[in-house]
């Protein structure tokens, strides 16, 4: 699982990182998204930030992404609503 958090200043640019990352991942808090661990997905984030965003970025800005094992993820503590997400429902 990787965890991204972003805290970008311009409005259009923040607009534009957000529809990306809500193409491949689930947003778990305002500027905090979450995806299983896919290196092609992390391979095209990377290579999105590097080439149109981190040009733009002002001392200000940031983005963050984390790596959770598989062992760790195990580990994660969830309340609220992202702890209704993680349960498996079945429907017959």
């Amino acid at each position: 699982m990787l965890i991204v958090s972003y805290d970008i200043h311009h409005n259009k640019t923040r607009t534009k990182f957000w529809k990306l990352l809500k193409k491949f991942w689930r947003r778990i808090q305002y500027s905090v998204f979450e995806v299983k661990n896919s290196e092609r997905i992390l391979w095209i984030l990377i290579q999105e930030i590097e080439s149109h965003f981190a040009p733009r970025f002002t001392g200000a800005d940031s983005i963050l992404i984390i790596p959770i094992s598989n062992a760790q993820n195990d580990k994660v503590l969830r309340y609220g609503q992202p702890a209704m997400e993680e349960e498996e429902l079945l429907f017959l």
